[in-house]
């Protein structure tokens, strides 16, 4: 090879190093990989010159270079982050990298127009992140059109850093970005049915009651297919996320001085809208959202951790402890006495136009039902600490004399030896205390703490008919249960009991009819009544649709509860029953109160003269006015009202 034809090659090698280099941070982070002669002069013959101008296109000059090998790199699209490679001879570049570098190099419009949208998409879903509310509610346009701060500290940062921190701060700064996603994403869940946010110290296992709640309502194939749904999204969104900022912090390194005349720009925007306080739609254009929303969670954590300490001394402190127990509830001796949930009962069922006639009329006929059998009500409303699911804390709460709201609260409650109103009726020794818990599918250690002898269950309560949704026994089997298993023994001892109607949990589809009480048998008969009702999927696709079901779910369980009492109740009933929570938002709305209607039936005027006091409402239905309390005051109120004051 003469000197001319040398000096002509080292000119066309250098060309097309500069043609081929890899689009990454700088040029000195290419690969240095060696070529036969014959292939580096086939491939020099047959490429044309790279595309220029778009993302993805190579400035060598923006950025100190490091002395380049004589031999060109192979075409590589993005070589990614990583440890720069030991220099020397290595492998020919794969056929297959080589391909999709001649496809570019022929097709240099589709591969600038493929570059940019993907920029856009990175760009948009960088700012979606940021400025990405945490309840759907807030889910609208005018929210995004805003300034955001954070990525713009985001960017003058990536800015002044090297490339190999830069990478990593990109990846990292992805990644965190993306968990903030995945917190929102939560977030929008719990506020759309607790109307709370997600606790990140206790909550966690409220997932598994979710998907337990999924596979009990819409089957198992549905639920673990929602799933692995879930997690393949989880994991794109920590894989997309870091790789849109790393995109987007190569495409300011090549760019400097305009990625840092647009970052001051966007700052001097920032600063004059925070200034001014310029909004929109009522929310200010200078945004602080992801912020907000790490600083919020923080202060959520820390409050999480102090209350510990505060609910210890809470749950110490209890007035009722030390009673005797010849004095304690001493104005119910000799009476059964029942203490009854029904599921989603709430304000919105009594009160709300969507729902108030057909339960009204329950209550109204109800009242004149039971006055016939020679049984008085007087009703009021309770607050509870939840609304639209989280039952067990609602529980917890009414019968611990205790708010508690979260699952860190109730942990810790139900591991301790305070006094529930349950465990009183136990402590008195004069009454046998059992429980019906037919959402119950598994041991449940907590029985202990509730203070009951005996618990039926799902398992053990005999039933073999359908699931309704997610109640997998009907409430008028659950009390003719009650009433076969212990209720219609005979027996000497007085029995307070502890029932849980789940009929009108969510979703309200198929919902069961009420039969004869001689036809429930073991439950088979329900298998008619089950293929009568309505589909879950049909009644879900209409929020008045739901609205009706869940009213007449509610009508069901106070139908057969008033049935129950007014069959197989006598002179000694006193019968306690209320709702644990409000439903989800889809039934009430989102400004719904929390309260709940809470009733005491009894056949002795005299158990009723004693919370004569109270102001309650005359009959099953409570007045508008009616009193509202606490439902962790109610404890103490009653034990107040039935026990012998201390002398």
């Amino acid at each position: 090879m003469s000197l001319s034809s040398a000096h002509q090659r080292s000119a066309k090698d250098q060309a097309d190093s500069t043609e081929h280099t890899p689009p990454g941070d700088a040029p000195e982070e290419a690969v240095a990989e060696s070529a036969p002669e014959g292939g580096t002069e086939a491939a020099s013959s047959e490429t044309a010159a790279a595309p220029g101008d778009g993302p993805d296109a190579e400035q060598a000059q923006e950025e100190p270079a490091e002395p380049a090998p004589a031999e060109p790199p192979p075409t590589d699209p993005d070589p990614g982050p990583g440890p720069d490679p030991d220099p020397g001879p290595a492998e020919p570049a794969p056929a297959a990298k080589n391909a999709v570098a001649r496809w570019r190099e022929r097709h240099p419009d589709i591969t600038r127009a493929l570059s940019w949208s993907l920029t856009v998409l990175a760009a948009v879903l960088v700012l979606f992140a940021f400025l990405m509310p945490d309840r759907l509610s807030q889910l609208t346009a005018s929210r995004f059109v805003r300034v955001p701060a954070e990525p713009i500290l985001l960017a003058a940062l990536l800015l002044v850093l090297p490339p190999r921190p830069r990478r990593v701060v990109a990846v990292l700064s992805g990644v965190l970005l993306a968990l903030l996603v995945l917190l929102n994403c939560v977030d929008m869940g719990f506020y759309q049915t607790l109307q709370r946010p997600f606790y990140l110290l206790f909550d966690w296992s409220l997932f598994a009651d979710g998907l337990s709640f999924l596979k009990d309502s819409a089957g198992g194939t549905t639920a673990y297919g929602a799933l692995a749904g879930a997690l393949l999204a989880v994991l794109a969104l920590l894989v997309l996320m870091p790789l849109a900022i790393v995109r987007l912090s190569k495409l300011m390194a090549r760019h400097p001085s305009v990625a840092r005349r647009s970052t001051l720009v966007a700052g001097v925007v920032w600063m004059t809208c925070a200034t001014l306080g310029i909004q929109v739609s009522g929310l200010s254009v200078a945004a602080k959202v992801a912020g907000q929303r790490v600083r919020g969670q923080v202060t959520t954590v820390q409050q999480g951790l102090a209350d510990r300490k505060v609910f210890a001394k809470e749950v110490a402190d209890d007035r009722f402890a030390k009673v005797p127990s010849d004095r304690l509830l001493s104005g119910l001796r000799g009476k059964d006495v029942i203490f009854t949930f029904i599921e989603s009962y709430g304000r919105g069922a009594v009160e709300d136009p969507a729902m108030a006639p057909g339960v009204d009329a329950v209550l109204r006929d109800g009242t004149r039902q039971l006055a016939d059998a020679g049984f008085s009500a007087r009703s009021g409303w309770l607050t509870s600490p939840v609304t639209g699911g989280g039952s067990w804390l609602a529980h917890t709460t009414f019968l611990s004399g205790l708010w508690v709201p979260d699952q860190q609260r109730y942990r810790y409650v139900s591991s301790s030896d305070r006094m529930t109103l349950t465990s009183a009726f136990k402590r008195t020794g004069d009454f046998r205390t059992v429980g019906m818990m037919p959402g119950v599918t598994r041991a449940w250690p907590e029985s202990k703490f509730f203070g009951l002898d005996h618990v039926h269950d799902s398992r053990t309560m005999g039933y073999q008919g359908p699931r309704f949704g997610w109640s997998r026994v009907p409430d008028q089997y659950t009390l003719s249960a009650f009433e076969r298993l212990e209720h219609g023994k005979a027996s000497n001892q007085p029995m307070m009991s502890e029932i849980i109607l789940t009929s009108s949990h969510t979703p309200w589809a198929p919902v069961p009819r009420t039969i004869g009480w001689d036809e429930v048998g073991d439950g088979s008969v329900y298998d008619a009544i089950q293929k009568e009702g309505k589909n879950r999927e049909d009644v879900w696709k209409d929020a008045a649709l739901v609205r009706q079901e869940y009213g007449k779910a509610i009508q069901y369980s106070l139908t057969n509860l008033i049935d129950f009492v007014t069959k197989y109740g006598d002179e000694n009933t006193v019968l306690v029953f209320l709702g644990d929570h409000q439903p989800v938002s889809t039934v009430v709305g989102t400004d719904a109160s929390r309260d709940v209607p809470i009733a005491i039936v009894a056949h002795d005027p005299k158990v009723l003269d004693q919370v004569s006091g109270w102001g309650w409402s005359d009959g099953l239905q409570p007045e508008h006015s009616a009193p509202v309390w606490r439902m962790d005051t109610f404890r103490d109120r009653f034990l107040t009202a039935f026990s012998s004051p201390q002398p």
